[in-house]
């Protein structure tokens, strides 16, 4: 909107309105309508047998996407990845057996949580010290990883938490999020309108730093620490020592070099992370111990 009003010399000038809270009160509501209507569980994290290690993680997600879908979707970027590293592929040998190996035991501990995954493991040759899983249960390790993966266990650790990921949905999780922050964000720019160039720019600075810092980073965090819990709850059934948790993160604090501020980072630092698998130990113990009565009880 356009004001006129007159200078003291006569003259008409023009002066933009302040921000149309209408407009963006119409876009908050549907933003809220949408978050509201399309709440959904996390599998093990609200465990009423385990709450007390769960603590304030224990909460709905917002997911819209079928499971169905996110699987076609996994399968679709699993099949890009690995035909773009087909000479990389280490088809066998020790370290593919043992991934493989992993991979089916933790797919056996997370069957009561399995949407219908078509599990696949495979190992690419590379310097990366990483892995996934993507929904469907496609994943993969880098052969980068296994030196400071050290050992089954700790390779175990990783695939975990790349599972978890993948059967807590946080892919999808993270679109209807972005989904919901365009929606806010159109209600912040039309809200805008009435305002000169300089304060639109302004008010949206502000948006996408609370965005950003407020939003984006704190839930990224929030589903790397998920993906931790669960992964040391899914190793600990299939039989893998839970106690190489937070010696794995400590070795990952060393190998990773200088790091942000946890603030500004996806992923919580690793003594974050070895400050919480220390907290949950006594839990996955607990679970190692029922789940694996052949082995030494730890």
């Amino acid at each position: 909107m356009v004001y006129r009003t007159m200078n003291r010399g006569g003259q008409v000038r023009r002066r933009r309105g302040g921000f149309r809270w209408q407009i963006m009160l119409v876009f908050a509501v549907g933003a809220a309508i949408y978050y509201f209507a399309n709440q959904k569980s996390i599998p093990y994290i609200c465990d009423s047998t385990y709450s007390e290690y769960a603590g304030d993680m224990c909460r709905k997600q917002l997911r819209t996407m079928k499971p169905a879908a996110e699987m076609q979707l996994g399968l679709q970027s699993y099949q890009q990845i690995l035909q773009d590293n087909a000479s990389n592929l280490v088809r066998s040998g020790p370290v593919k057996d043992a991934v493989e190996e992993i991979g089916v035991r933790i797919a056996r501990a997370a069957s009561d949580s399995d949407p219908g995954f078509d599990w696949a493991f495979n190992v690419i040759e590379s310097d990366q010290a990483n892995a996934f899983a993507l929904p469907g249960g496609y994943t993969a390790v880098y052969t980068g990883l296994i030196p400071i993966a050290e050992n089954e266990d700790g390779l175990a650790v990783v695939m975990g938490h790349e599972v978890a990921h993948a059967l807590a949905h946080h892919g999808a999780e993270r679109m209807a999020q972005q989904n919901m922050q365009r929606i806010v964000g159109a209600g912040v720019s039309l809200g805008t309108g009435g305002m000169d160039m300089g304060a639109q720019r302004a008010v949206m600075g502000v948006f996408g730093g609370i965005s950003q810092y407020g939003f984006a980073l704190p839930f990224s965090r929030k589903h790397e620490s998920e993906a931790d819990y669960i992964g040391l709850i899914l190793m600990s059934r299939a039989c893998y020592d839970p106690r190489e948790a937070p010696k794995l993160w400590e070795r990952m604090g060393q190998a990773g070099g200088a790091t942000p501020p946890e603030f500004q980072s996806t992923h919580p630092s690793p003594q974050t992370r070895v400050n919480d698998f220390n907290k949950w130990m006594p839990m996955a113990v607990e679970i190692y111990n029922k789940s694996c009565p052949n082995k030494i009880s730890l």
